[in-house]
């Protein structure tokens, strides 16, 4: 790590190897340009197209995260963890310039999977570089040192993309493709490509097709007969969908409630201001404790945030819901991706990365269809009380799963 490193970091998080904190950097670099899909929806009106027709292009958007991911972690196995990142960058940076040069709706439908597509491709190859460089014990400091670059460019990103639209969509446009360029440049010049790790016939209780080389092949059977990768992928899938409603059903919300839009974005700021300041501190303070045991516990803290949602009718009610999930977004950093690697064979890891990331997108996908759904048709509180029901069941289960997850990382470091 470099020396001008602040010694406010946590010593944990400082003596993370090298590679990851390229990709730290990196990941800042590039969600600092994350600016053109917060205001899509405002270039698609500036274009003159419909909120119907807007429907088509944001519905390609998600179908992409759900393409990009599974996609990503095949060809992060096949061809390598920085090909494969640099794929998904120069793709995508690309399809910006594409969306932006769109003639009509179905091109920009196109281009905006293609933007989706492309760029979820990179986190699978990304988990699994960050997988390659750190042994078991440091891989939640490493996905949470990953997602607290995200949540420090996102944050700024928020800030830069108001006064650029304003200024003029085509800057936003630049930003983003430019910002992917550069750590496309990073990637090439500063990451090393891990050597590649073939499979390995071993014994073990749930493992042993998933570690029968000839059985695999590239696809994704490798996951699919892990059983207890498939009860895990189901419950943080879950999880996610709760976490995801506070991108979905807050804004509704606060809308339903007759507030403006500067009400949304000061909450967005409060949650990158809790994120952004505590996240390494408390990471590095409940790296000695179970980590499915603190996994549920901040699970259930963003399920009753989220829930705490319906009973707010001002502001402070929403601030308060808002501290509560982001308290619980802190507590979580890194955990399901650190257990999601830490039960892949080295020679799949892109491909279990590729699952948890897809997990992700499905969840997303699923709090912009079915969340929005149960909304505007059931009712906000059948939401919110599913959201609470979900995350805390989800918790309960995720932590019943503890022996069984101590027993497998206990016998893939023995073997």
């Amino acid at each position: 790590m470099p020396s001008s490193m602040p010694s406010l970091v946590p010593s944990s998080f400082r003596e993370l190897p090298p590679v990851v904190w390229t990709i730290f950097a990196g990941t800042i670099v590039n969600r600092l340009g994350y600016l053109v899909t917060p205001f899509l929806v405002f270039f698609l009106a500036s274009r003159g197209v419909t909120g119907a027709e807007t429907s088509y292009v944001l519905g390609a958007l998600g179908a992409g995260n759900l393409l990009g991911p599974a996609v990503g972690g095949i060809l992060a196995d096949r061809i390598g963890r920085r090909p494969t990142m640099l794929i998904g960058l120069i793709g995508a940076s690309a399809a910006q310039g594409a969306l932006f040069l769109a003639p009509g709706v179905w091109t920009m439908a196109a281009a905006a999977m293609l933007i989706s597509a492309a760029g979820s491709t990179v986190s699978p190859a990304a988990y699994a570089l960050l997988a390659d460089a750190v042994d078991s014990e440091r891989r939640r400091r490493a996905y949470a040192l990953f997602g607290w670059g995200v949540n420090i460019g996102t944050a700024v990103a928020g800030i830069l993309g108001g006064y650029l639209a304003a200024q003029g969509y085509w800057l936003l446009f630049a930003v983003d493709a430019g910002s992917m360029l550069v750590y496309a440049l990073v990637v090439a010049v500063r990451l090393p490509e891990p050597r590649r790790t073939k499979p390995a016939r071993k014994p073990g209780a749930d493992t042993e097709e998933k570690n029968d080389g000839r059985k695999e092949g590239i696809g994704y059977g490798v996951v699919l007969r892990d059983r207890l990768a498939m009860l895990l992928l189901p419950l943080f899938g879950v999880q996610l969908f709760v976490y995801s409603l506070t991108e979905v059903a807050l804004p509704l919300a606060i809308h339903d409630s007759g507030l403006s839009p500067a009400v949304y974005g000061a909450m967005a700021a409060v949650n990158a201001v809790l994120v952004v300041a505590l996240q390494p501190f408390v990471t590095a303070w409940l790296s000695r404790f179970p980590q499915l045991a603190v996994q549920g516990a901040g699970s259930t803290l963003i399920a009753l945030g989220v829930a705490l949602t319906g009973l707010a009718d001002g502001t402070v009610g929403y601030a308060v819901s808002v501290v509560v999930w982001s308290l619980g977004e802190v507590v979580v950093a890194g955990i399901a991706a650190g257990v999601v690697a830490n039960l892949a064979p080295a020679h799949a890891r892109g491909r279990y990365q590729g699952a948890f990331s897809w997990t992700w997108g499905v969840a997303r996908f699923a709090a912009l269809t079915l969340g929005v759904a149960t909304y505007t048709t059931l009712g906000p509180s059948v939401l919110w009380w599913t959201a609470l029901v979900a995350g805390t069941a989800t918790a309960l289960a995720t932590v019943a799963l503890t022996a069984r997850v101590n027993a497998r990382t206990a016998h893939e470091l023995a073997a």
